[in-house]
């Protein structure tokens, strides 16, 4: 017992002097929650500081939408899937503002620190590759549950419009799904894109129109056979329809497989992105 304590108070450093560890010795053990944190924090920081252009401006382009559509169009008096067209792509906006800007803000993290010659700031602080994705994935599911919950506020005081929840699990599910497969999609582009132009191009010729044509405005039923494969094989159709089986309570697709479809595309997404990050692929010099 006295070797043990004399060896422990050998190994005690000097009063008012720090001993560092070993090279190659982990200090941190575990998950390191305050680094994660505090990545998170930055990145939600960042687009809140101008939650005008990040939040706000997303929400009244997406109502833009609803108005064009019921009111500019005269489709007031129109039912889809047996409910009134408003309350039919009410949800599918909401949804579609959601993947666009959860996309926006992941696509933009490490590419402008790319740009700007600051992207040592996210490789050497004491985080693991997952920790860093797992931070930024987070960030951007914030700001797109912003984004969503002001659509939802917009359209439940607009008059006309019904968007109460039917079923609360797959609003959360569809949700959070939809938005961590943008997530990752827009840190892919990040690590790929060299300048915005490449960002801006994924988001115009991959995003947009996989949005606009995930059935946000129609039911794919109307549609012929092979537009009927093409957006069965479009992901943005799964997230949508059903996040708006949540408040309608129908789809025009199977719930329970788009539900696993989307879990299957986000792990190997994580995958993807995790493996890239590891090998600092266009990102280490």
């Amino acid at each position: 017992m006295l070797d043990q304590t004399n060896k422990d108070q050998t190994n005690q450093p000097p009063l008012g002097e720090t001993r560092f560890a070993e090279p190659g010795v982990a200090v941190i053990r575990g998950v390191n929650w305050a680094g994660f944190l505090a990545l998170y924090w930055k990145e939600v920081r960042r687009f809140f500081k101008v939650q005008l252009q990040t939040v706000w401006a997303p929400s009244i382009t997406t109502l833009l939408f609803l108005v064009i559509f019921t009111v500019a169009m005269g489709r007031g008096d129109r039912s889809v899937l047996g409910v009134p067209f408003a309350d039919f792509i009410a949800p599918g906006l909401i949804c579609m503002g959601m993947l666009q800007n959860a996309f926006a803000n992941s696509s933009f993290s490490m590419l402008v620190g790319k740009i700007q010659g600051t992207i040592i700031d996210y490789l050497t602080p004491p985080l693991s590759v997952g920790e860093l994705l797992a931070a930024l994935v987070a960030a951007s599911m914030t700001r797109a549950a912003l984004v969503g919950f002001a659509v939802w506020l917009a359209m439940f005081f607009w008059p006309g419009v019904d968007v109460s929840v039917a079923h609360w699990w797959a609003v959360l599910w569809f949700g959070i799904m939809g938005s961590a497969m943008l997530s990752f999609l827009g840190v892919l582009t990040s690590i790929w894109a060299e300048k915005f132009d490449h960002a801006a191009a994924v988001t115009n010729f991959v995003v947009a129109p996989l949005a606009l044509l995930s059935g946000t405005f129609y039911a794919i039923d109307r549609l012929s056979p092979v537009f009927q494969a093409v957006s069965h094989a479009n992901p943005f159709f799964y997230a949508i329809s059903g996040f708006r089986y949540g408040f309608l309570g129908v789809a025009d697709s199977p719930i329970m497989q788009g539900a696993i479809i989307l879990l299957a595309i986000n792990v190997g997404l994580a995958a993807i992105c995790y493996f890239l990050l590891q090998s600092g692929w266009k990102i280490k010099s």
